[in-house]
């Protein structure tokens, strides 16, 4: 008797060909985790199922690659050996969060997704990334990168290059490369954190503030 096979993996998100083409040679912002063993995926599972409970439990703080070897009941350099360091723990926490991300820009329905103006998809692209924060700030402040990482992780990549492209169809003449750079800045999450959690604004006022932002940079009137 022939053992069934898997059927085959559908197809890929195709990124647009002018976002490729802002990308740096051989980045790909929507590829899977490379092929793991059965065992190996289950591990890797196991290991992110108990440090999500552990976030849930006691906060982002709480996620120490002992902690979750422990709640994992695993040795700590079985964690170690999968995800690195700490930071490429939560990192692998976060993931699933911005391949959703990810998948609604490129794929997704409009605004965010393609087929509305570029100026429309630089705003709703702004608030997504602010609910996003209100959503899971604390891990995405727990998941920062060292300085020298800050600004060359994936995610990061990808989003300067979406933010640039879609700058420079709703303002050629503007630097669309630091541009980007200098809308980021104001959807940094040590920013949000700052002004939501130790000023105590809400996060409506943020939202106001880069709508207006987009409307000022691109010279779009803002929605009513």
């Amino acid at each position: 008797m022939s053992a069934t096979l898997p059927p085959p993996p559908g197809p890929r998100p195709q990124l647009p060909v002018e976002l490729l083409d802002t990308l740096p040679s051989g980045f790909d912002p929507v590829a899977d985790e490379p092929c793991l063993r059965a065992d190996a995926a289950r591990n890797r599972a196991r290991l992110l199922e108990a440090a999500a409970r552990l976030v849930a439990e006691h906060g982002a703080a709480g996620v120490t690659m002992e902690a979750v070897a422990a709640a994992a009941q695993v040795g700590k350099g079985t964690v170690f050996r999968r995800f690195g360091d700490r930071t490429g723990l939560l990192m692998a926490l976060m993931d699933h969060s911005e391949k959703k991300f990810q998948a609604a820009l490129l794929s997704g329905p409009p605004p965010l997704g393609p087929g509305a103006p570029p100026a429309e998809r630089l705003r709703a692209f702004g608030l997504a990334m602010l609910s996003r924060a209100g959503e899971e700030l604390e891990l995405q402040l727990a998941a920062e990168p060292a300085p020298e990482r800050r600004y060359t992780v994936p995610a990061r990549r990808f989003h300067r290059a979406h933010v640039a492209l879609l700058l420079r169809q709703a303002a050629p003449d503007a630097d669309s490369e630091l541009l980007a750079h200098t809308l980021l800045s104001s959807l940094d999450p040590a920013l949000i954190h700052h002004l939501t959690v130790q000023c105590g604004q809400p996060l409506e006022r943020l939202e106001r503030a880069w709508t207006d932002l987009v409307a000022r940079t691109t010279g779009t009137a803002p929605p009513e």
